[in-house]
């Protein structure tokens, strides 16, 4: 597990532990029954505060990506390959509808943020 925090991101601590633990699992990177470590480690490692990666924790299991069992810790779930892409799909249409959401309020045409996408991509 590796998680690189960037405080001078918008996104909120949390999102980013989420969002890295999570592209990890998808990608297959932590494996089904890898146990992640306890909230209060985490945190200390991550020279950030218990909350946050409490937080972060509730969203992995939240998303089918953890199990918590109690007295022994958060493992990562059992997930089918096909469960997997559908969890991803899942994933990337709520940070699209969001991205969108903030285009559209730019102003930006749909032809706009095509052609800005696919500079970056």
């Amino acid at each position: 597990m590796n998680v690189a925090i960037s405080n001078t991101s918008d996104k909120p601590i949390y999102q980013q532990i989420f969002e890295q633990i999570s592209a990890q699992i998808l990608k297959g990177e932590i494996e089904v029954g890898f146990s992640l470590p306890p909230i209060r480690q985490a945190a200390k490692e991550l020279r950030v505060s218990i909350i946050t990666v409490k937080k972060a924790w509730e969203e992995l299991e939240h998303n089918g990506l953890i199990n918590t069992v109690t007295g022994k810790g958060c493992f990562v779930a059992d997930i089918s390959t096909h469960n997997m892409l559908e969890k991803r799909n899942e994933m990337i249409l709520i940070q699209m509808t969001e991205d969108v959401a903030y285009y559209k309020s730019l102003g930006l045409t749909f032809d706009e943020v095509v052609e800005l996408m696919k500079k970056v991509y």
